[in-house]
């Protein structure tokens, strides 16, 4: 069993505490590690060695700043066999499926290599005689981030080495359902030689949270997690004077036209609303089919939902693992029974599911609601689980209409091969991310992820050059020479 410990100013320091949170690894209900429930006095200790650490590591250049971190994806890379299999084993999701994640969360240490190029200023002169204009970009301080369960690996990755390029110093607080890639990770970060207290770790759960959010030192948190508490972060740190982005929950649709290639549509959408067992927030969670969509797409992904393979995302042949846990199993499929009852059909049930051999693991298989009301609860709640709800319209601009009636705007998806109904969606549809033929429109480490409307809180998103933004601060310098040493030149 692992031991999870909290890294401050350098050092693994095993907390003394009382409370743990059990890490069970959803697929065999195996112990895999207790995370230790941290108060307010490791916050402390982080936000001291964070702010210790700013000033001297702001004044290392950015050429000297990214050495780390070409450092860093060589370890990464190096070590992406047992990163991987850790996320199966505390986050349910399948190899490949975990491998995919960190090959995302490299992206990023390679995109933030560039920093360099990316952060530099601006300069304008003569605005008038003698007068010269400078844009200077410097750290915004200590950051934070809240990190969810569901993307252990990769969610910290669309900051950390940003954080990292622009100078800033950083605190890491993981989800307490999944220390343990953190863990891992962190024994990499051991390895670079970066000057103590420039990144750390906490683990806890509601009282650190408030604590990083209430912190002086800490000037800038990054969130993802449903709504709820998305709303809670932005506005409790908003208050305290801080920049923040909150990521929060997601609904998203996808349309069907009839005009669709239906078998690569199918496969998508399945591996969409399936893949991580639903558990991510570009996740398809309801399919709009227009017109003589219908008939043809619901048979199709009914068979693509029954046939997909359920079991241990270690084993070969798995195309699907289990969700994080038995109380979120137990959720969706009371938001399932809620569906039927509200008048929707079930196709493919995956309620009551029990995998041979893994009988404690908290398995939900691939379900299809059929004639799924809209406005109902189960149209209308985030379920973060396999569950693919099933309406139908006669028009795309019913359909159009349909995707925007939410209070959602993470991700929406068109299956057509009209350009001009493609055109028309990307133009129309109010989400922050649409794919076009495209089922998880997973923006690349150069693109900021971008979300809408309930999904995200705050102006600048992760990744990219949002994430330079995010993590620096504007200082303009107005310059005025004595005209002698302008005439010398």
């Amino acid at each position: 069993m692992m031991k999870v410990m909290n890294y401050i100013n350098g050092e693994w320091i095993e907390p003394s505490v009382s409370e743990y949170v059990d890490v069970i690894n959803p697929a065999t209900g195996v112990l895999e590690a207790r995370t230790p429930i941290c108060g307010k006095d490791a916050v402390e200790a982080a936000a001291r060695a964070a702010a210790e650490a700013l000033p001297a590591w702001r004044r290392v250049s950015a050429q000297d700043r990214v050495q780390y971190l070409f450092k860093f994806k060589f370890l990464l890379e190096d070590n992406l066999d047992e990163i991987s299999r850790t996320i199966t084993n505390e986050c349910g999701k399948t190899y490949e499926e975990a491998k995919a994640e960190m090959r995302r969360a490299i992206e990023n240490v390679e995109v933030a290599c560039g920093i360099p190029m990316m952060s530099k200023g601006e300069i304008s002169e003569d605005i008038a005689p003698g007068i010269d204009e400078i844009m200077l970009r410097q750290p915004v301080g200590v950051c934070a981030t809240i990190a969810p369960f569901n993307f252990p690996g990769m969610i910290p990755f669309w900051y950390l080495p940003y954080v990292l390029a622009t100078g800033n110093t950083y605190i890491v607080k993981p989800s307490e359902r999944v220390p343990m890639t953190m863990m891992v990770i962190f024994r990499l970060v051991e390895k670079l030689g970066l000057p103590k207290g420039v990144i750390n770790m906490v683990h806890g759960t509601r009282e650190v949270v408030d604590a990083i959010l209430d912190h002086p030192a800490v000037r800038a948190i990054t969130f993802v997690g449903s709504t709820t508490t998305a709303r809670y972060i932005y506005r409790r740190a908003a208050e305290n004077g801080k920049r923040v982005q909150a990521q929060g929950g997601a609904k998203n649709p996808v349309i069907v036209m009839p005009d669709a290639d239906m078998e690569m549509a199918t496969k998508i959408i399945a591996d969409s609303a399936f893949g991580c067992a639903g558990q991510r927030c570009l996740a398809v969670s309801w399919a709009v089919t227009v017109g003589e969509a219908r008939n043809t797409f619901m048979e199709m992904i009914c068979d693509a939902a029954a046939s997909r393979k359920v079991g241990y995302g270690l084993e070969d042949g798995v195309q699907m693992g289990p969700v994080i846990n038995q109380v979120s199993k137990a959720r969706i499929e009371q938001m399932i029974s809620a569906g039927v009852g509200a008048g929707a059909s079930v196709p493919v049930d995956g309620r009551g599911t029990s995998v041979k051999g893994y009988e404690s693991g908290a398995f939900v298989r691939p379900t299809i609601l059929a004639d799924v009301r809209p406005g109902s609860e189960i149209a209308t709640t985030e379920i973060f689980g396999p569950v693919l709800s099933l309406m139908h319209v006669s028009t795309i601009d019913e359909a159009i209409a349909l995707a925007n009636s939410g209070q959602y705007g993470n991700q929406a998806s068109l299956f057509t091969s009209s350009g001009s109904a493609a055109r028309r969606f990307r133009y129309e549809v109010d989400a922050g991310n649409i794919g076009i033929n495209i089922g998880v429109a997973a923006p690349m480490a150069f693109f900021p992820f971008s979300g809408w409307k309930d999904s995200f809180f705050g102006d600048m998103h992760g990744q990219g050059m949002d994430a330079v933004e995010f993590f620096t601060q504007k200082k303009i310098v107005v310059e005025r020479w004595p005209k002698e040493w302008a005439r010398k030149f």
